[in-house]
Formats: structure tokens, sequence, C-alpha cells
């Protein structure tokens, strides 16, 4: 398990916990800095402090998140480059809070890697985050991990760094979280974790109805929120797939000890089953700010701002088996979890570059998938490689795929 428990406790008691959000304008770091509101409330013993907060190209909204706070950020990061003369009107109102701005990946490394720093929310999407969610994994910081594509892209080399700083990695994935939590409530190790899927937008569809479908179809998400990539992702599974890939870094699991089953409600976020066949299992409304609230806040549990079941109510909760046939992307996650090496790499890379081409209406819907098998297929595959290989590989992967799509 990544999470490292042999190595120096997290001080979850000093005087103030500083917080860097990278991607603070997401579903995740927006629902981040609401839990860091509400711990302050609850929380008396300690203070939060949203110390670095990022934003990619929404300048407007990372000024109001930063405007929020009771206490602005001690540094405001622009990850793409922008300059001042960019910002407009958003600069002043960046700037009278006091915070230091700052452009570029290498200032999400910085901000990533500060000794100020007690805790880093990864949540910028896609292949994007890795190298700020590295540099905090070996700072040796506490990670709560919302983008599994650095674990996808790179596990090997995050366990690694994780094992020589004694960092902890705690999963911010609803499913992850609730693996996680599972295990320390049984204290045993687990037989199989049972991931469980929404079914996304398409459950019910034929491969027919898929073959014509829209974009505004694949982002109809029934049960949560999402930004568009992680919503496209739910519709074809790929995201199940590389939650497959996350799950078997994060907990040291084969990939054949690893199930997806279909759970449409989203209230039962994951499973755990042990060697007595006994299986405990989290419950909770659909809500991210529960498994954030409790990777900032592990091992101890406080009042979260997330809706409480009405028990009063039915509830209804079903599982069904998951269908790789009409959701062969699925399929994709088990079988690059059980190959390791640049697999992860390759398919992340032709995964978010035929999303971007699905978004942009160049390719449908079930080209994602189809694309995405056929550069893995033709990549040769290694087994140990070093991080620069497998930036080299996300490269060629992208180029690999607009050309079958002919967009090269």
């Amino acid at each position: 398990m990544i999470l490292n428990q042999d190595g120096p406790p997290h001080d979850d008691h000093r005087a103030c916990q500083n917080v860097a959000v990278l991607g603070a304008t997401g579903s995740i770091g927006t629902a981040t800095i609401d839990v860091v509101r509400q711990l302050n409330q609850v929380d008396p013993e300690n203070r939060w402090h949203i110390s670095a907060a990022s934003g990619h190209r929404n300048t407007q909204l990372l000024a109001e998140l930063a405007g929020g706070l009771d206490q602005p950020p001690d540094r405001v990061i622009l990850s793409n480059n922008v300059t001042n003369d960019d910002l407009g009107s958003d600069e002043a109102r960046l700037r009278a809070l006091g915070s230091r701005i700052e452009f570029g990946p290498e200032a999400l490394v910085s901000a990533a890697s500060d000794e100020s720093v007690d805790v880093v929310v990864a949540a910028i999407v896609g292949r994007a985050g890795l190298e700020s969610t590295l540099a905090a994994v070996e700072a040796g910081k506490r990670v709560a991990l919302a983008n599994k594509e650095t674990l996808v892209v790179a596990g090997p080399v995050v366990s690694r760094a994780c094992q020589q700083s004694g960092a902890e990695l705690l999963p911010v994935d609803s499913e992850h979280s609730a693996i996680f939590q599972c295990i320390q409530a049984a204290a045993s190790k687990p037989k199989k974790l049972i991931l469980t899927a929404s079914g996304g937008p398409f459950r019910n569809w034929t491969p027919e109805q898929m073959d014509e479908a829209t974009l505004e179809s694949a982002l109809a998400h029934p049960t949560w929120q999402m930004g568009p990539k992680i919503t496209i992702d739910s519709a074809t599974m790929i995201n199940k797939a590389l939650e497959v890939i996350e799950a078997h870094w994060l907990f040291g699991i084969p990939a054949e000890s690893i199930e997806v089953v279909v759970h449409p409600q989203s209230i039962i976020h994951s499973m755990v089953e042990f060697e007595d066949s006994s299986v405990i299992a989290q419950l909770s409304p659909p809500d991210m700010r529960l498994p954030i609230q409790y990777a900032l806040t592990y091992p101890r549990r406080l009042p979260c701002p997330t809706p409480e079941f009405d028990r009063k109510q039915p509830w209804n909760l079903t599982l069904e088996p998951a269908d790789t046939t009409r959701f062969p992307g699925l399929e994709l996650g088990f079988e690059v979890a059980a190959a390791g090496g640049t697999a992860g790499a390759v398919l992340n890379a032709a995964n978010e570059e035929a999303v971007g081409l699905f978004l942009a209406g160049k390719i449908r819907f079930t080209d994602i998938v189809k694309g995405c098998r056929d550069v893995l297929e033709n990549h040769t595959h290694e087994s140990n490689p070093p991080l620069n290989r497998l930036l080299e590989l996300d490269r060629w992967a992208r180029g690999e795929l607009k050309k079958r799509f002919g967009f090269a």
C-alpha cells in the first residue's frame, strides 16, 4: 500500500495545517475549499489555511475562490503560462488579496514541495498533474490524490518515491477512499477489491445506440457533477479502467484480485472482500467532500458538510455485473494493470487525446476506446521504464492517436 505507515507520522496537530490545492478551479478543488472552510468551524484545535491555489485558464473563478477565503492564499498559480498582461481585471483582484502570483508548471512543482505546506491536494486533471504530484511525494508530503493519472502513467516511479521519502498518498477518488476506509475498519489484508461504477449515462444503451451517441448525451451523467473529460471517461468506463490501475498501485493488489460491479445509485462506493469471504462496504450519499476531508484529516473523523442518509425513506441498492462487451474500455484497465510498465502511460495519453477529439466533434464516441486499443497494441512494451521514457511514450501515444484519425 502506498500509504506509508512505517514512515514519519503526519503531524495533524500543528497550530496550522497549510494546504496546497493544485487544480483549485475544478470540481475537486472547489469542494476542497468548501471542506477547509467547514474544518475551520468544527476543528477549533487546528487552523486550516489554503496556502497555495492553482488554476489553469479560469482566472476569474480563481480570483473569486481566493477572495472568498478568511485568509487569502500565500501564493496563487496560473499554470498555463499566462502573464500579468493576460490577466486583465483579474490581476487587480488577485493582487489586492496580497497573494504572490506565479506562472507555469514550475510554480506548481515549487508549491507542491514547499516546506511550509503540510498537505497537497493533487486535483489537476490528467497527465498535466504528474510532475507536481511527484514533487509532493518526493518532498515527503501528505498527498490527497485526486489525480489518478499520476499512478496510471507512473505507478512504479511514484511507488519508489513514496518508499524513499515516507510520503503519505491518500486517495480522494470516492472508490479508492472507500476501499481504504474498509481496510482500516477490518485491520486485515484484503483478498479482493470490488470497485463500484455508476454505469454512466449509457448503462442501458446498446452498442448500436452508442455508435450514434452525441456529446450532449455523453455529458449527462446521472449521479455525479464532474468536468467534461472525467464525465466522458465515465461514459466509456475508461474512468473505471484507470481506477483499476490506480487501485493496483495504491493497494499493491494484482489485477486478477480486482473486480468492478455496476451500482447505479452511487451509494456503495466500493467494497473489500477478506480471506474469510466477509465483504465490507463503505456507503454514503454521492458527495466528494467526504473523501476529500478524510484524506485531509485521517485518521480523525470530523463533521463534514455532506448530506446524511434519510433513513426514513426506502433505499434501493442494486449491484450488476459489469459488461465488458458493451464497455470494452473497462477491459483495457485490467490488461494494463496486469502488464504494468509502459502500458499505463500509453493508454492514458491515447485516451486524453481521443476524448479531446470527441469533445471537439471530430470523432465518434465509440472511436475513443477503439483508438486507445489500437495505440496500446502498437507500442513496444517495456516492463521497468524510467520517468523520462514514460514521458517520451506519452508524447508518442498522443501523436499516434491523432495520426490514426487523420489529425497528425
